[in-house]
């Protein structure tokens, strides 16, 4: 067990790629082998990580399970992994999410070992950037992670999806650390790429891309730009408010971007509910952001807390999404009514997930987006009060345009395009309920990932000046 702990992480980044090498073994004409062989690689990850979480120590901000040799000497690079408090969650969210995106992807024919090896050098360039401690380390991850992600939206995304990879590709590259985490996270004006990305991106590359990816933006500013530039950071916090207002105007924008999907025609742009999720993404990212930038220990907590949560309600809308495309071929929201009549099961599960989005009482988005709130209030940071009650507004534009989707999908006469519908199938139900039972849990109990953050996030905000 010893030796198990000792070498974990490697394990857990590079058994997928290990993966990668086994899948190109498998002749092209056994597919289904070929899905049952990568769930199983996907599974020993999140196994891994199970492990990670029982031998997690709460009561220090030390980095624990470190693993560190020499790799490069003569520009002192190492191999160095390691985890705390911030990073665990992060671990956990993308090992769950890889298992169940490989079950959602199950009805992939087309290139299926090609997708299948992208996806799983993609999950190591995921865990191996919410592992990695050397810098340099960590760049080669997030390189690693970006070029499967380029060829599994160009090759198997939707009629724009090579316009829609390059563009997601070339944002990447920039060199300055905070125009690169601000695209990812992604904060306005920097997010022109995320609806696109997700309307031409399949469905368990679009619970990815929600639920991992914008993540590793705000992950790059809380694990490299606070620690290394505190200073530097608090300018863009205090003296020159940049980060607390494009928080805010992601919250806003996002969600009045939400919001016109519903009210505006497909000839301009709107009705399209894939794309309303992905607006509504960017929206809940700037608590995320708003967070942050408080520099209190209730707003920390809330904004990392709402990132492992965003990962999952935001997984579950997708994978919605997926169901509904998958039965009628089309994501309009004016297409479909009175859904919840011909599919219970199905409504209850988008109802789960979409009243987590709009943060009620009793699910995870609400005690994030509570803590987010609170914790921003007692920020002694000038004008963070006035940042705070502008966001405030993203609660009831949230609340307005989820509840109206809901209502105009599900209820009233059932259209004629929705009566060939069919409930939730075993497969659908596998991928979906684990999130739900997360998404439930956490919303009464979140102590045990509050506990996992609390030593390392203290201990961040002290390295502020």
């Amino acid at each position: 067990m010893d030796w198990i702990l000792n070498h974990i992480l490697s394990s857990i980044v590079l058994i997928p790629l290990v993966g990668v090498l086994g899948l190109l073994l498998i002749p092209k004409t056994y597919q289904n082998l070929q899905k049952w062989f990568t769930l199983i690689v996907s599974f020993i990850p999140l196994g891994f990580s199970i492990i990670l979480y029982q031998n997690f120590d709460t009561s220090t901000s030390d980095i624990q399970f470190r693993e560190v040799f020499s790799w490069i000497p003569v520009f002192n690079i190492e191999y160095f992994l390691g985890i705390d408090g911030l990073s665990l969650p992060m671990v956990l969210l993308t090992t769950l999410l890889c298992v169940v995106c490989i079950i959602a992807s199950w009805k992939i024919e087309t290139g299926l070992k090609g997708y299948l090896s992208l996806f799983l050098l993609l999950e190591t360039g995921m865990l191996g950037v919410f592992t990695a401690l050397d810098f340099f380390l960590f760049f080669v991850f997030w390189e690693v992670m970006l070029l499967p992600m380029y060829f599994l939206i160009g090759m198997w995304g939707g009629p724009k999806k090579e316009y829609a990879a390059i563009k997601f590709f070339l944002l990447l590259l920039w060199v300055f650390l905070f125009v690169g985490f601000a695209i990812k996270v992604p904060l306005f004006p920097f997010h022109t790429w995320l609806p696109l990305a997700h309307v031409e991106a399949p469905t368990a590359i679009s619970v990815i891309l929600a639920g991992v990816l914008l993540k590793m933006g705000t992950y790059g500013f809380l694990r490299i730009s606070y620690p290394l530039l505190p200073t530097e950071t608090l300018y863009f916090i205090q003296t020159f408010p940049l980060l607390p207002i494009l928080g805010v105007v992601n919250i806003i924008y996002g969600a009045c971007c939400a919001m016109a999907q519903i009210s505006l025609p497909e000839s301009r742009g709107g009705n399209d509910l894939k794309k309303l999720i992905a607006y509504s993404s960017i929206s809940h990212m700037g608590y995320v952001v708003l967070g942050m930038c408080a520099l209190s220990v209730e707003a920390i907590h809330g904004a990392v807390l709402q990132m492992f949560n965003h990962g999952t309600i935001t997984a579950m809308l997708f994978l919605l999404v997926g169901v509904i495309y998958d039965q009628a071929h089309h994501r309009k929201i004016d297409g479909f009514g009175g859904l919840a009549s011909k599919v219970p099961v199905f409504t209850g599960i988008v109802m789960v997930a979409f009243f987590a989005a709009l943060g009620l009482p009793g699910l995870s988005g609400f005690i994030s987006e509570a803590l987010v709130f609170l914790g921003s209030f007692k920020s002694q940071l000038p004008y963070f009060k006035t940042w705070t009650l502008l966001g405030t507004l993203g609660i009831i534009l949230n609340a307005a345009f989820m509840l109206w989707a809901f209502q105009k999908i599900f209820f009233g006469p059932l259209k004629t395009s929705s009566e060939q519908f069919k409930d939730v199938s075993v497969r659908e139900i596998i991928t979906l309920a684990p999130l739900a039972l997360i998404v439930i849990f956490l919303g009464v109990y979140p102590s045990p990932m509050l506990d996992i953050m609390q030593k390392s996030l203290t201990n961040l905000l002290r390295l502020m000046p």
